[in-house]
């Protein structure tokens, strides 16, 4: 684990509709991502963890109640956490409602090593628009550039735009925000324009597509951390080239 961690993947797809099987194959990647790791512990009612017998049948189970429920690998010492859940229309881009998944992994060697076909894996698994996949230290700044807070007017950190809240987007495929890895399908990749080879170099040299036609975009190469200079400009940079992202483009 690093002072930057744990690694925190937020990720936005269609809502669940019936026996949608989209969350079990989400989980079912994110264990072929990290081999060896098994996702089988529920939290209950009194708020102790159990071991879930028949774990598949429970996660279809709770996906027709438009669910995936926290679930993790019960390990103290390297804590591997997911849950999802629908948001409705009123609080979602278009007034389309979505699906988020939440997973929280350790920012250690392995997992840095991994993190785009984690990323990849549940994002496809979902059938994700989009996701991101950032370092807790990161992911608090980033949190600030959305607008307007409770508080009152957007107060970003660090020089970053501020950003519209979710249901102020236009569209489901437009990104909220940028993080350090970036998931968008072809259909977030398109609202965008991403790619463009004359203007995308430097992100396409750090870039790979998906089996369904997606991309993995990473912005720096070690994890994202904004105490250094050239991953704050970095991040700045993709803010600048994709003003689409967080509904700043003009209507």
């Amino acid at each position: 684990m690093t002072a930057q961690g744990p690694l925190l993947l937020n990720i936005y797809a269609p809502a669940l509709v019936g026996d949608d099987n989209r969350t079990l194959e989400t989980v079912h990647g994110l264990e072929r991502a990290l081999p060896g790791l098994r996702l089988e512990w529920r939290v209950t009612e009194t708020r102790q963890l159990t071991v879930v017998p028949q774990r598949d049948a429970w996660l279809s189970q709770a996906a027709t109640r438009g669910e995936l429920p926290f679930i993790c690998n019960n390990d103290e010492h390297y804590p591997v956490m997911i849950s999802g859940h629908n948001r409705s229309a009123y609080a979602s881009p278009g007034g389309q409602p979505q699906f988020q998944v939440h997973a929280q992994l350790p920012l250690d060697a392995a997992v840095i090593a991994a993190a785009a076909d984690v990323l990849g894996a549940a994002a496809e698994g979902i059938r994700a628009l989009w996701g991101q996949a950032t370092p807790d230290g990161a992911a608090g700044d980033i949190a600030y550039q959305t607008a307007p807070t409770r508080e009152g007017p957007p107060s970003p950190r660090r020089g970053l735009p501020a950003l519209k809240l979710f249901e102020h987007i236009r569209s489901p495929e437009i990104p909220y925000y940028l993080g350090w890895l970036n998931y968008w399908s072809a259909a977030s990749a398109r609202a965008i324009g991403f790619p463009d080879p004359a203007r995308d170099t430097e992100l396409l040299s750090r870039s790979r597509r998906t089996a369904t036609g997606g991309w993995i975009v990473q912005l720096t190469e070690a994890p994202l951390d904004l105490d250094d200079p050239s991953h704050l400009e970095a991040l700045k940079r993709a803010y600048e080239r994709f003003p689409e992202i967080g509904g700043r483009a003009a209507p």
